[in-house]
């Protein structure tokens, strides 16, 4: 099965290279181009193998969601010269990423069900069930962690450590729930709830910009609107398109990223499936059928790309 590991570009210009849990990025002076790989992560370790039309599906999505929200806050991309590129500003990155929850799902769940009503500060009220809605969406910040994994964080202790200042940090609070408020259109749109999701900021001239990718299923968790009321009342799963069910194939299979800890086989089934599930995800939210890129000299294509568009895309 095909699919993009990993990129292994030199290119004149360069200025530097950085290899993410699921990007590689090429830096390029106060630019960059960043190449959507097909790794994918859980549990903040990257599993063995990659999975095919991934990384298409999360840069056309994000590229989708950024034009729509570009009127809320300013964004890092200049262009999308490729469906796995996407070329914008280096931006200064907040140490911090902004999450926001809509629901009870997900790590919150699994806090709350081990007892805990406080979540990165925010208290949680009493009785609540999995997927249960919220009285208000919630922001629960982690941090931001080059290695290993990101720790949650309250926002007293972001401000108390100084690691966003106080005038910084309101405005990333209003960005993050005027973008939820968007992301939820958006998602009600096309039949979908955003249960939750995290942004990413950076600074570039001093200004707060965006950066990253938005309201993908890497970075968000949707449930399917239709029957959610009535499989919450009868206490049934939801059906939710997001990459929750991978951890969840994970955490049946014994692992958690936690030490000691063993990957179970990711056999041609298992990534196949998860592969069909992104595109599904991409159909149901955009309203389109996706068009596979051929992978047949596909690392031509990308580093054609970007030497084509790296110095052409204007500020």
């Amino acid at each position: 099965m095909e699919a993009i590991k990993e990129t292994n570009f030199s290119f004149a210009g360069q200025t530097g290279f950085y290899k993410g849990k699921v990007r590689d990025v090429y830096y390029f002076g106060d630019k960059l181009a960043v190449v959507a790989t097909d790794r994918i992560s859980a549990f903040d370790v990257v599993l063995p193998r990659a999975i095919p039309y991934k990384g298409q599906v999360l840069n056309q999505i994000a590229s989708l969601n950024l034009e729509a929200t570009s009127d809320i806050v300013p964004n890092w991309v200049l262009s999308t010269p490729d469906s796995n590129v996407t070329i914008g500003y280096c931006c200064e990155p907040f140490r911090v990423e902004m999450v926001i929850r809509g629901y009870l799902a997900g790590h919150a769940w699994r806090e709350y069900k081990a007892g805990k009503r406080t979540v990165c500060g925010v208290q949680l009220p009493e009785g609540l069930r999995e997927n249960d809605k919220l009285p208000e969406p919630i922001i629960t910040p982690t941090t931001k962690a080059d290695q290993g994994h990101d720790e949650d964080i309250s926002r007293e202790e972001i401000l108390a450590n100084g690691i966003v200042s106080e005038q910084d940090y309101l405005v990333l609070e209003r960005y993050t729930r005027a973008l939820f408020a968007r992301g939820t259109e958006l998602a009600l749109q096309r039949g979908l709830i955003l249960v939750d999701t995290k942004y990413e900021f950076g600074k570039y001239n001093g200004e707060v910009y965006l950066i990253d990718e938005i309201h993908t299923p890497d970075s968000s968790r949707y449930f399917y609107s239709e029957g959610y009321a009535e499989r919450q009342q009868n206490g049934e799963p939801q059906r939710q398109l997001s990459k929750e069910f991978v951890r969840q194939w994970l955490i049946e299979n014994g692992f958690q990223g936690k030490d000691g800890q063993q990957i179970p086989e990711m056999t041609d089934a298992v990534v196949g499936g998860i592969s069909e599930r992104y595109i599904e995800l991409y159909e149901v939210f955009t309203g389109e059928k996706f068009l596979k890129e051929d992978y047949n000299s596909v690392f031509k294509r990308i580093e054609q790309h970007i030497n084509d568009n790296i110095f052409t895309t204007k500020n």
